[in-house]
């Protein structure tokens, strides 16, 4: 039954953490030439909001308190930098990003007392901190080896305007400080994914072949190093019996976090399907996406057939498996409306036999989503946009935020709302209140959001080049004013958006209220003429030929017509 006593342990520490999908795309691989990382913080806790650190000079001596992402809980003090850098959500004004996935791994490897940075506080942290990529990648292997590792098994995407990376980790422990890790650089023209399982397998581990160990940092920063790896990344495995192979061998996800059924099917299966979607050969790992093959692993970087553009990125984030076997929007539990959602808990029992639901990479429970892009044709401020969106990835809008603005949007700005406190005009909240409705008449309503997202995508696309364009002039004479001026482009269109976004909301719901569907001209319901806002008579769709065939099927003759 394919480890079903492993499924059902994963499944019950997954549902109730983060969950998130990650695509990294080089500059070598996208259609303008820029490096890509898109993420989703999925978890049914978090609310979808913007963070903003804003550049700061600190004295020497000062202390920066820690608390723990997930849960908000107090970790301890570290000491603060002496300048920090402007930060927006997971993006700063040099144009390095971070995203992450949790893939969990040794359960023994999940709890180090007295640990001060939890896998949250290295991301926003290391944001702060981090003028390129490879400087990130140092700070938090310096932060864990100073403070301890608090969290389980994460895979990190680190991204600047010339390079990708993906960073591996996991704790070492109660016995012991800090964690084991590697990070690797995707090589230019390839492409790279992570979704809750380890990806990292064997590396080189030589000078002349790329790769230095966290005893030669000072050659972190020549460019022909492309593999750096904690000192005991495989030490540590071999003196507490976890490997007992030749170090040439070592496999850094088989050893810290070997895939089982739920770690392919819920987790793997999600990069398989963004892959495939670039790569024809693919096809060949169908079986181990689905949990049925896990000897033929994916490969960690692969090559693809076309060039990835900005809206491929945001629609790889939208997917549901649509086209495969896994595709869930057409089996019973898809419903009337062919809805490729399933409400929590991912793994259900019926007499005395566990199932389980498919896991894509749109899912409900997203908190925030974005697509980080780095421009070097522009100055850092102006090059780094934050696509950013909150709620199900599928039915969000990524809205552009300069790297280096000043403020953020309203409806979007941290402690604006809460999972515990409604506001109508939250942004957060507003988007649930459009895919909520949505999911209710799936093949219904989705269409019509659908369109109104790509018809805003489509704007800022067109616009964002010549915006860029004029705040890098306005830059050359005024930097104060560049910044005032895509501060002001940033809020006042995401702005816009939830206003939009509230209109088809209210639009949506008099349309199709109780399962009738008006008459409209855009987003204008149309009455029958006599000029008392009375409607034509509605259209309505019921259930469907599918549905109703399927309620013969399972009433016989009891509603049939005497």
């Amino acid at each position: 039954m394919f480890r079903i006593i492993t499924i059902m342990f994963f499944l019950a520490i997954y549902q109730f953490s983060f969950a998130c999908t990650n695509f990294l795309i080089t500059k070598g691989a996208s259609t303008e030439g820029t490096p890509m990382i898109s993420y989703s913080a999925d978890s049914h806790i978090l609310f979808g909001e913007l963070y903003h650190w804003p550049a700061a000079s600190y004295p020497e001596g000062t202390l920066l308190d820690i608390y723990e992402w997930d849960t908000g809980k107090y970790l301890g003090k570290i000491k603060q930098a002496r300048q920090t850098y402007n930060v927006v959500g997971n993006m700063n004004e040099y144009q390095v990003a971070i995203g992450e996935t949790t893939y969990g791994g040794k359960e023994e490897l999940g709890e180090q007392p007295g640990a001060i940075m939890d896998y949250g506080s290295l991301i926003y942290v290391a944001l702060q901190r981090s003028k390129s990529a490879r400087e990130a990648i140092k700070i938090i292997a310096d932060l864990m080896e100073e403070y301890g590792y608090a969290s389980s098994g994460e895979s990190f995407s680190i991204m600047d305007k010339n390079e990708v990376w993906i960073m591996e980790l996991i704790g070492k422990g109660k016995n012991e400080k800090g964690a084991v890790w590697v990070a690797m650089m995707v090589p230019d023209g390839y492409i790279c994914a992570h979704a809750n399982q380890a990806r990292i397998m064997q590396f080189p581990r030589k000078y002349k072949d790329g790769a230095i160990s966290s005893k030669e940092m000072d050659k972190l920063f020549d460019p022909k190093v492309n593999v750096v790896y904690a000192e005991d990344v495989v030490s540590f495995a071999k003196t507490n019996g976890f490997y007992s192979g030749e170090d040439k061998d070592f496999s850094f996800s088989d050893v810290y976090a070997p895939v089982d059924f739920g770690a392919a099917r819920f987790c793997e299966a999600r990069v398989w399907s963004m892959f495939r979607q670039v790569n024809s050969s693919m096809d060949k790992y169908e079986n181990y996406a689905m949990g049925h093959d896990l000897t033929n692993r994916m490969p960690l970087f692969i090559k693809p057939e076309r060039k990835i553009s900005l809206k491929d990125m945001m629609n790889f984030m939208g997917d549901h498996y649509e086209g495969t076997k896994m595709d869930f929007g057409k089996d019973i539990g898809a419903g009337p409306y062919e809805s490729p959602y399933r409400w929590r808990p991912m793994t259900w029992k019926i007499d005395s036999i566990d199932y389980f639901h498919e896991r894509s990479t749109s899912t409900q429970q997203t908190g925030f989503t974005f697509v980080a892009q780095s421009r070097d044709k522009y100055p850092d401020p102006i090059g780094g946009i934050l696509w950013f969106g909150v709620d199900d990835s599928y039915f969000t809008v990524y809205n552009p935020m300069f790297c280096g603005i000043t403020d953020v949007p309203a409806n979007y700005k941290e402690g604006y709302g809460s999972m515990l406190d409604f506001k109508p005009d939250a942004a957060f909240w507003v988007f649930n209140q459009v895919s909520n409705l949505a999911y209710s008449r799936y093949n219904q309503i989705g269409p019509i959001v659908k369109e109104h997202q790509s018809m805003l995508a489509d704007k800022f696309l067109k616009s964002i080049d010549p915006i860029s364009e004029a705040a890098t002039k306005i830059l050359a004479a005024d930097k104060n004013l560049a910044i005032d001026f895509i501060t002001n482009y940033s809020v006042s269109e995401s702005g816009k958006t939830v206003k939009h976004w509230m209109d088809l909301y209210g639009f949506l719901f008099s349309k199709f209220v109780d399962g009738n569907v008006k008459k409209s001209d855009g987003m204008k319901l149309l009455d029958n003429g006599n000029g008392k806002n009375i409607p034509p008579s509605p259209s309505q769709p019921g259930l469907g030929e599918k549905a109703l065939r399927e309620i013969i099927k399972q009433t016989g003759d009891r509603y049939k017509a005497r």
